[in-house]
């Protein structure tokens, strides 16, 4: 072999391994997704992880991470869980994206208190730590909170159901998220104090995941444990849908009321079609874009985002009822998730 063909050979071999360790980089976090975006290596690193990337509410939330990104001259990357509640994937992304030199990471916790340590590896490293949508346990465990007020949300959704029933006495059904998820015990207790009712109220309550499949399950089981369930609050629109399909199965879709969290737009569709009555719309793709622009802010000048930052929420209903604030599809489907 001639030295010009051992030279060729070991340029093309010092290729490679640089090749494999860029990608390593950008591909940081063992989770159902992960990627880059960002206007390269000298701009300030950003990471956002979710609990996944298949829930529309996750795909816009990085949606709107990305966007805030190009506009701000921020390299993301990102990661997901496997599912929700992968804590093992997100503890892993972390030590990642902590590795691959970010200044600051995003994250909407799987298990609010077991991610904990693993962000306090991470600040202790001058990454700063934005929790999104979803507190942790203590919530002081992060530097800052961009989210919606879970508790406001589920008031205002059981403060419109409890003037829908117009007095009529409420059988409710219950479709959770799953035990201990702030987000969902949040929901559940506001949905709970808008109505004015304790959880000896609800006849039946099921963990669905945020499933539509789980939620469908979920209500057929509680129709055949209380079939005169005339109330369904869900925890958010996919589960919402799911109990729409088992009601409509047994001829019951136009004599139970419906109300979730979330204001998606195929949830903010559905209630325009009757199908939910009214949903409490959150904005995460503004959660990131916030996020985002306090990272950026951070690493220029060392200005840290602290305590909680209320992102709003919106009560969503074609059937407005009087002493309760809401808005109509119209301005739920112009800025759902915006």
């Amino acid at each position: 072999m001639s030295r010009t063909t051992r030279l060729s050979s070991s340029l093309l071999r010092a290729a490679a391994v640089t090749g494999v360790a860029a990608l390593t980089l950008t591909a940081c976090g063992s989770g159902s997704g992960s990627g880059s975006s960002g206007s390269g290596s000298g701009s300030v690193k950003v990471g956002l992880i979710t609990k996944t990337d298949t829930n529309p509410f996750f795909v816009k939330m990085k949606e709107g991470a990305e966007k805030a990104a190009k506009e701000n001259g921020a390299e993301l990357s990102t990661a997901a869980g496997k599912f929700d509640g992968d804590n093992a994937g997100q503890v892993t992304a972390i030590e990642n994206m902590v590795a691959a030199g970010v200044k600051g990471i995003l994250i909407t916790p799987s298990d609010s208190k077991a991610i904990v340590p693993a962000i306090q590896k991470a600040r202790a490293k001058g990454v700063l730590v934005i929790a999104l949508d979803t507190p942790t346990e203590p919530e002081s465990a992060v530097d800052a909170l961009f989210a919606t007020d879970n508790l406001k949300a589920g008031q205002l959704i059981g403060e419109y159901a409890k003037a829908a029933m117009k007095g009529k006495t409420a059988k409710i059904a219950a479709l959770d998220l799953a035990p201990g998820v702030s987000v969902g015990v949040q929901r559940h207790n506001g949905f709970l104090k808008g109505f004015g009712a304790t959880d000896k109220d609800v006849v039946c309550a099921q963990d669905t995941g945020g499933d539509q499949a789980k939620g469908q399950t979920a209500m057929e089981n509680c129709l055949q444990k209380s079939p005169d369930i005339n109330v369904v609050y869900t925890i958010n629109e996919p589960a919402a849908l799911g109990a729409f399909t088992a009601l409509k199965a047994k001829g019951r879709e136009k004599d139970v009321l419906i109300v979730s969290v979330d204001g998606g737009c195929t949830g903010t569709q559905a209630v325009k079609d009757g199908k939910i009555a009214a949903t409490s719309q959150q904005y995460p793709l503004k959660m990131a874009a916030e996020g985002v622009k306090a990272v950026v802010t951070y690493a220029k000048d060392g200005k840290k985002a602290s305590g909680y930052t209320d992102t709003g929420v919106t009560l969503i209903t074609d059937k407005a009822q009087a002493g309760v604030t809401s808005k109509d599809t119209a301005y739920g489907l112009e800025n759902c998730w915006g």
